[in-house]
């Protein structure tokens, strides 16, 4: 983009030092995404104030909220990107904690508007997660929600069956980066749940949710609280903690390392883990 002065320089550290101090933000960490930049007309670095210098590649910009830097100052920017929206184009295939962080809430919307949806209209329906809605129109709720976020409208007079609304859930969580439960837990979340002792279990599935990062952590709580309450209608829809941990133990977790194998012979404790965390939500949450 164009020059940014010492003067410009200096409000944007003010700015930074304000989005710290600024109570509405959900003050989860998030690092910044740094790519190399050719600057065009004279930069100072955001960070150190200083020159940046040369003709090409001066230094790096976070292609997430747009601060400029050198490269060997990027290494010192703290983790306090606040996320700019009009540089997060999509809502399903952004990085979750990216997605709260630019658009200020606590969870994902997405998360936030289909669980009131099924809440108001589908508790009672037969097979609620497990029976799959047409591919078609859960890709439109898709695109409605990428092109119009919080205002997309998924209501029943848009789309009366449910398994819609259920199946665009699935899919956003399918499609994040990284799941929900993080690669970097997931195989201390898989050894808990291989523990026989049920109550050492359930502390060692406690202990390993404290490592997530916060809002991956928000976003399974508030997850399993309606998971929970649909498995409160199960003589009505016939989901139970266990069908539905088969159903969100591949949606939730995936394995860091891609093989058939892994997946096929983690497949029983992924279910196992969801079926306790519903189970247990009061207790773990």
């Amino acid at each position: 983009g164009g020059e940014t002065s010492p003067l410009q320089c200096i409000s944007s550290l003010v700015r930074r030092a304000a989005l710290t101090h600024n109570d509405n933000h959900f003050n989860y960490e998030k690092t910044h995404n740094f790519k190399v930049h050719t600057f065009r007309g004279p930069h100072w670095c955001e960070y150190c104030a200083n020159f940046m210098w040369g003709l090409i590649a001066q230094g790096v910009r976070c292609s997430d909220c747009g601060l400029n830097v050198h490269k060997q100052c990027s290494k010192h920017v703290p983790n306090d990107c606040q996320p700019d929206l009009k540089r997060i184009k999509k809502v399903y295939c952004c990085d979750l904690t990216t997605l709260v962080k630019a658009h200020n809430t606590q969870r994902p919307m997405v998360v936030d508007i289909c669980i009131r949806e099924i809440e108001a209209r589908g508790l009672k329906s037969e097979g609620l997660y497990r029976v799959s809605g047409f591919t078609e129109h859960i890709e439109d709720v898709k695109m409605a929600f990428d092109r119009d976020g919080e205002k997309a409208d998924i209501s029943a007079n848009v789309y009366p069956d449910i398994n819609i609304i259920t199946g665009a859930l699935k899919l956003y969580f399918r499609d994040l980066p990284i799941p929900v439960i993080t690669y970097d837990t997931y195989s201390k979340f898989i050894d808990a749940a291989k523990i026989s002792n049920a109550d050492e279990r359930l502390e060692a599935v406690h202990e390993v949710l404290m490592l997530l990062p916060p809002a991956h952590y928000e976003t399974l709580r508030y997850l399993m609280i309606h998971l929970k309450k649909v498995t409160m209608n199960e003589k009505d829809n016939f989901m139970n903690a266990e069908n539905l941990g088969i159903v969100f133990g591949p949606t939730l977790m995936r394995p860091p390392e891609d093989s058939t194998l892994t997946t096929l012979h983690d497949m029983r404790y992924q279910k196992l883990i969801v079926q306790i965390l519903i189970e247990n939500e009061d207790v773990l949450f």
